[in-house]
């Protein structure tokens, strides 16, 4: 039991987590959101620049049926009259065109920001397997697309008929018009269409957006063991780590220990402190401790001290504070100049003698 609830994907995804599927390219994306926003941004542009669109027309419609050169053509009357032409219908599609591209650009960097990844256009055998094949077809994935494709007709089909069942009480209206301005009707009530149609995928486009992201979610989460074996990769197993730094330990002792026969003195509580203290006028601006400790290595530095001829001086506040207050390699704190001065003069005297 305690096996299957350690295999659950209960825990969020980690930072790392996020960037590897980030690398392969797996996003939580929504496709109806630049569908929709294509189509906005082109009905958007063709309110801005259709009148501007419609009239540049007829005047390239107008100079094609009246240019002379279309009477007499010939290779070198024809070639420049096309790429006028050309260069017209480019200027006048332009900047629909830009819309859409800026729409269907800001569209998906709105959903997963600036990505480049090569991950998803690499062939995969694994995807040929039929029977994975089939269960992608039945899956929950495959469920909602289809839902979304059905919404989406019943959409349009729902707007389309409200919006021309509204306009049918103006169709018998129509005979007593023109040409132009029948098609001009038909064209407003086409516009009004899309427009309805694009407003509603718009929030159907926002809800599937929010279920992507819940399901992208879902879908990366992490067990309990899963974060535990990055955690050991990234920060390193605990029992190395602990064995380092045990020999780092041992290590610095050792280099402690052979400090201390260089020691001016060495003072102590005397049974559970010792601090060994070392002091040159000429390079040191105050006594340094070049070792401490307690218990054991208090006595093994004691041991040492008087093997090697270092005065061992009794003074348990010193020693205590010298052991709280200093780290090995430190200078002493000028509150216990006095202390420390008096040690040493009283060690100087003895050499001295």
């Amino acid at each position: 039991m305690a096996e299957e609830n350690s295999a659950e994907k209960t825990e969020k995804p980690t930072s790392k987590k996020r960037e590897e599927v980030r690398k392969k390219g797996e996003v939580a994306k929504s496709r109806e959101l630049p569908s929709v926003a294509v189509l906005l941004f082109g009905l958007f542009s063709i309110g801005i620049f259709g009148s501007y669109a419609s009239s540049r027309i007829q005047d390239i419609l107008k100079s094609m049926f009246s240019n002379p050169v279309l009477g007499d053509p010939t290779i070198h009357g024809l070639m420049p009259f096309i790429q006028n032409t050309t260069l017209s219908f480019i200027m006048i599609v332009g900047p629909l065109l830009a819309a859409v591209f800026i729409a269907a650009v800001l569209s998906n960097i709105m959903q997963v920001g600036f990505m480049l990844s090569g991950e998803l256009i690499q062939p995969k055998f694994s995807k040929l397997n039929p029977i994975k094949g089939l269960a992608r077809l039945f899956s929950m994935q495959s469920l909602v697309e289809l839902v979304k494709s059905l919404l989406k007709l019943t959409i349009v089909g729902v707007t389309a008929y409200l919006t021309i069942s509204k306009e049918m009480e103006n169709v018998s209206l129509l005979g007593g018009l023109e040409l132009s301005s029948i098609f001009y009707y038909i064209l407003v009530t086409f516009f009004k269409i899309i427009l309805k149609c694009s407003l509603a995928m718009a929030v159907l486009a926002a809800m599937d957006y929010g279920f992507q992201r819940w399901e992208f979610e879902k879908k990366i989460r992490m067990t309990k063991q899963e974060i535990k074996e990055e955690y050991k990769k990234s920060e390193g197993d605990p029992l190395i780590k602990s064995r380092i730094k045990r020999i780092q330990m041992e290590m610095a002792r050792k280099r402690m220990m052979q400090a201390v026969p260089q020691a001016d003195v060495v003072i102590t509580n005397p049974t559970h402190f010792a601090v060994a203290l070392k002091y040159d006028s000429a390079k040191m601006n105050a006594p340094k401790v070049t070792a401490k400790g307690v218990g054991s290595i208090a006595e093994r530095i004691k041991s040492l001290a008087k093997e090697h001829g270092v005065p061992v001086v009794e003074n348990k506040e010193l020693a205590r504070n010298l052991h709280k207050l200093v780290e090995i390699g430190q200078d002493i704190p000028a509150a216990l100049y006095q202390s420390v001065a008096e040690v040493l003069a009283y060690i100087y005297k003895l050499k001295s003698k």
